[in-house]
């Protein structure tokens, strides 16, 4: 059987927490599964264990300070951001939460996390009551949406001596979410997908335009899954503030429906899967004026608009035996049947449903509700944020191609 986590370079990140004990069982379960793992602790972290204990299980120098010695010789938190494979932060304190959501870097863990291109894993230790504060769920927030890994706490007893939930999630449940991460990472190998993301704007003149509240991210989140899991992603992007993060991942800025289309036909035929998540204009104007219009003394202004070319329904024509089309609904009403309506016309293997009515869904917002509707029946997710949202999404995608493969 496959060992995923053996070869892995995982940082381990320690702070100061009555759970930092714990720290020790999770370095044996690694090192005995095939990692390698470079302790970072903080000030704290060392008041609770000592770094002589952590050194002799992982056979090397505990990393704490910036200085190594008084002799010049200094310890680079860029040079581990880049070594590791992975970032597991566990215990992590809501002290060290809250400088990582905002990024106060006073000491070596946080400034290697600020560094950190690998993927973040963070596993919180602390009160119920510190748990379930407000500024300390924010933070949380804030970490899922940069793409971190939040692990949930137990629920137990606490140092204490209350019982609730903030205990630290136990090792072998946190090395499992490792094991799992690094299990999913060539699933799609050796694929190639396309997505859409973001709006389209569609002139009217030259400082005006036709366009939507689409943010891109959901569109990102999936090329950044794709991409995580092996996938060589093409992302086909609307306007948006947004920036690609991974190496598989080629993005081709567009901006009209006229232009993603014709991007779309270039990429389309030699992906494996293309996932539509842009929200593209159905019209645009007629003429675009070469001059911005003027508010002279008319009250009104008519413009002719025209359909723009249909994405979904055309390269659900074109699409092949061996290819997995994948669409989405922004829908308002009749939310089921329009979304079946549109499975069927456009030709989806399968749809993704989400609703304005849902709060905390659809444009401009870092979390989505969505079911995801095939021929055989609909599945509902709870609200989540769209890096766990697209997970989703890229399960089912893999699930469907499987047979195929």
């Amino acid at each position: 059987m496959a060992n995923p986590l053996k070869g892995k370079k995982i940082v381990l990140g320690i702070t100061g927490s009555i759970a930092a004990y714990k720290a020790c069982y999770i370095i044996r379960g690694l090192i005995k599964r095939g990692a390698e793992v470079q302790v970072v602790i903080t000030p704290a972290g060392k008041e609770f264990i000592t770094p002589i204990t952590l050194s002799a299980l992982t056979s090397k120098p505990v990393i704490s300070e910036f200085f190594a010695q008084r002799d010049g010789t200094w310890n680079s938190h860029v040079d581990l951001g880049l070594w590791a494979d992975a970032m597991l932060i566990a215990p992590a304190t809501a002290s060290t939460i809250g400088k990582m959501a905002n990024g106060v870097a006073d000491n070596m863990l946080i400034t290697t996390y600020l560094s950190a291109k690998a993927p973040v894993f963070v596993a919180p230790a602390m009160d119920l009551d510190m748990y379930a504060h407000p500024s300390t769920q924010k933070n949380l927030d804030i970490l899922r949406s940069y793409g971190n890994h939040i692990i949930e706490p137990g629920t137990g007893e606490l140092a204490s001596h209350l019982v609730g939930k903030g205990r630290m999630e136990e090792p072998e449940n946190i090395i499992r979410v490792l094991d799992e991460f690094f299990a999913s990472s060539d699933e799609l190998s050796g694929k190639k997908v396309m997505i859409t993301a973001g709006p389209t704007y569609e002139k009217i003149d030259p400082v005006r335009f036709i366009g939507n509240y689409s943010s891109g991210k959901m569109g990102f989140a999936l090329a950044e899954e794709c991409a995580r899991r092996g996938a060589q992603v093409t992302l086909i992007t609307g306007p948006v503030q947004l920036k690609t993060k991974h190496s598989r991942i080629r993005r081709v800025d567009v901006e009209s429906a006229e232009e993603m289309y014709a991007a779309a036909q270039i990429y389309f035929p030699d992906a494996d899967a293309g996932i539509l998540c842009a929200a593209v204009a159905d019209y645009r104007p007629e003429t675009v004026a070469d001059k911005k219009i003027k508010r002279e003394k008319e009250e009104e202004l008519t413009l002719h608009l025209q359909a723009t070319q249909d994405i979904a329904a055309n390269l659900g024509a074109l699409k092949g035996k061996n290819q997995l089309l994948v669409g989405f609904a922004l829908e308002t009403n009749n939310e089921q049947q329009n979304a079946e309506g549109k499975l069927e016309r456009k030709n989806f293997d399968f749809i993704v449903l989400n609703s304005l009515n849902d709060a905390g869904a659809g444009f401009r917002h870092d979390t989505n509700k969505i079911s995801i509707i095939d021929r055989k029946g609909r599945t509902d997710y709870p609200l989540k944020p769209k890096t766990e949202v697209a997970q989703d999404i890229i399960d089912r995608l893999v699930a469907t191609l499987s047979p195929g493969f």
